[in-house]
């Protein structure tokens, strides 16, 4: 009985904070530095997060600058560059395949409802 005004002062807020920034990490396996046009790469990409949100929600969009090639989440159709698509699961596959003779290289991002944004960046030397 007397615990019990204790315990109501010690849990007197004026306001309930509420998270609402879930940062995350992206992590990505080892990829070769060379291919050649024509030639497709894997790309295995995984987004860590410590907590769990289930109104998190993950998008991706890219930027080549360097070369010419086409990128592509698993079998469906290639990205169009600066467009934001967003991502089913949070281990995904990526496939570039090259379309130039030349050095390529482009970004890419991974970005969350919230507002947080990874970039990764990637370069390929051609072997042809």
């Amino acid at each position: 009985m007397l615990l019990s005004p204790l315990i109501l002062l010690c849990c007197d807020t004026k306001e309930l904070q509420i998270q609402q920034d879930f940062p995350f990490e992206v992590t990505v396996m080892p990829i070769p530095k060379e291919v050649a046009k024509g030639g497709t790469v894997e790309i295995r990409i995984s987004i860590k997060r410590d907590n769990r949100y289930s109104g998190a929600g993950y998008f991706i969009r890219f930027f080549q600058f360097d070369g010419k090639g086409t990128l592509q989440y698993q079998d469906e159709p290639a990205y169009i560059a600066n467009d934001l698509y967003p991502l089913k699961t949070e281990k995904f596959r990526l496939y570039y395949t090259s379309q130039s003779s030349v050095s390529q290289s482009f970004d890419v991002w991974i970005s969350d409802n919230f507002g947080n944004e990874k970039k990764l960046s990637f370069q390929f030397n051609n072997i042809d």
